[in-house]
């Protein structure tokens, strides 16, 4: 079963007066800049146009649950969860309950407990399938979430299943508002909360799909010249790495170097479209220098300096980089991913893209479920934890080595300019306030995640993965069945334990690969 669940934006973004009754949306409210702009949501068809914009994209092949709850008087959207839809009909009593209870234990660590869910089950047809075939195929699964959500006295007033660019409601039979063949689903960008959202700022992306597709390894000749590429830079660099005498030596390389072609990244002139823009980064550095700064990566401690570009001008062309790198460790070497997509996850969630943070992060988390910076990050950002703390951390950590931008193998300074010292040590959180509800420790977590997750769960400095071949076409967000764990791999594991438990307590819903999230 995949589980990619995630709530997107606020949990405020939204209001509906009174309490809502079935077949009849309550009304919706975004702020604008200044004043605050109402829309009023009253149809199950302005709550299909409207899930989109709950969630930042277009969900495909998803179970998606919104929560509703009341506020001085007027209905709120809340909390969002999104799970992919089992393929197998028997996981799905599983899958409803695991999203029902996620949604409404996240909610209630938040201190606001929904009273009422809107669900929606969104898949294109089948070969030879029609859209109200899915509908009636689905059936099944709409009810499994409107026991579980009433089981939790919340009950589900909207059921809608979205397919073939029409919707049906599971709570409607009357003919004249939710007829049998479905409606069709308004021209994307056309209603009147489309607009409202363009103004508030929301934006509206593909799918999942899409995004996915920006961090997935090449195929193709492509991938051959990079797989020799690989082997031959480990051939040279891995005997160093293992080093301590070279080991310092190629980590200052490897950043040297990234920092050349994030350079040249920046200075690359803009093109339209994202598979442009991908192509026109993947064209900008060659296969001999890929594989020395994914195999330089693998060294904890460079790649803990590489998470210092997350803010300021660094930022973008280290997104960039990092996304570059994931699509470039191919074949056997798609263990290696894990370093440049949490890299990637860091970047995008450090810059508030919570989206593709979360997506980057539990494909990291696929390609090596063991790796702990990937694991702290995802659990932090699910649960809607600022990652201030991780930035001044890693400030912290640059000021400690006395860096003012570090220099080039060109002799310029780093893109960004100086960076702002700080103590070596974190300021401590202040207390929470009398009556007020205390954040999750797991932000104490987040924050040393870099400064002391190697010295609380003895994380080794690096981590060689021996090249396999590829079973089957896999990918960093994919299963990997029998995977055999190496004796280091083993080892961390166990060592990571310490750090984890503590997390376990507000994060028990997280997933390998995609937790929940609440």
């Amino acid at each position: 079963m995949t589980n990619h669940s995630e709530t997107t934006g606020s949990s405020e973004n939204g209001g509906i007066p009174g309490p809502a009754k079935p077949r009849r949306a309550t009304p919706t409210s975004y702020d604008g800049p200044g004043e605050e702009h109402q829309v009023t949501l009253r149809t199950p068809a302005e709550l299909a146009d409207a899930l989109p914009y709950l969630l930042g994209y277009r969900p495909e092949d998803s179970i998606v649950l919104v929560a509703l709850r009341d506020r001085d008087g007027r209905g709120r959207f809340g909390g969002r969860a999104r799970l992919g839809i089992p393929a197998n009909a028997d996981d799905w009593a599983s899958a409803a309950g695991q999203l029902a209870h996620g949604l409404v234990a996240g909610s209630e660590r938040r201190g606001v407990r929904p009273e009422q869910m809107v669900a929606y089950l969104c898949q294109e047809p089948g070969r030879g399938e029609t859209g109200r075939e899915v509908m009636e195929r689905l059936r099944p699964l709409a009810q499994k979430l409107r026991v579980e959500c009433g089981a939790l006295d919340v009950p589900v007033v909207e059921a809608l299943c979205i397919s073939d660019g029409r919707f049906w409601s599971y709570c409607c039979d009357d003919e004249v508002c939710c007829p049998a063949e479905g409606i069709p689903m308004g021209l994307p960008g056309t209603s009147v909360l489309a607009a409202a959202a363009a103004y508030a700022g929301i934006q509206v992306r593909g799918s999942l799909r899409e995004l996915r597709a920006r961090l997935l390894p090449w195929e193709g000749t492509a991938a051959l010249e990079q797989t020799a590429a690989l082997d031959a830079a480990a051939m040279t660099l891995v005997s160093r790495i293992l080093d301590d005498a070279g080991r310092a030596d190629v980590a200052e390389e490897t950043l040297r170097l990234a920092q050349r072609v994030m350079r040249r990244l920046g200075e690359a002139p803009p093109v339209s479209g994202v598979p442009a823009e991908d192509l026109r980064d993947d064209q900008l550095f060659g296969h001999d220098e890929a594989a020395a700064l994914i195999l330089g990566l693998q060294d904890r401690t460079t790649r803990d300096r590489a998470a210092e570009w997350m803010e300021g001008a660094e930022a973008g062309p280290a997104l960039r980089l990092w996304r570059a790198l994931a699509r470039r460790c191919v074949g056997p070497y798609g263990e290696h991913a894990a370093a440049p997509l949490t890299l990637a996850g860091w970047v995008a969630w450090s810059t508030g893209d919570e989206l593709e943070a979360r997506e980057a992060l539990a494909m990291a988390l696929g390609a090596d479920p063991d790796y702990l910076f990937a694991r702290l990050l995802h659990q932090a950002c699910n649960e809607g934890l600022d990652p201030e703390s991780v930035r001044r951390c890693l400030r912290a950590e640059r000021g400690g080595r006395g860096s003012t931008g570090g220099a080039t193998a060109d002799g310029d300074e780093q893109a960004g300019g100086p960076v702002k010292r700080e103590p070596t040590e974190l300021t401590p959180a202040p207390k929470a306030a009398a009556g007020r509800r205390r954040r999750p420790r797991s932000v104490a977590a987040a924050g040393g995640v870099l400064g002391r997750a190697r010295a609380q769960s003895r994380e080794p400095g690096v981590k060689i993965v021996r090249p396999r071949t590829p079973t089957g076409g896999e990918r960093p967000g994919a299963a990997r069945p029998g995977r055999t764990r190496s004796r280091a791999s083993r080892k961390e594991a166990a060592g990571q334990e310490g750090i984890c438990r503590e997390g376990r307590r507000t994060g028990e819903h997280g997933t390998e690969g995609g937790g929940e999230r609440l």
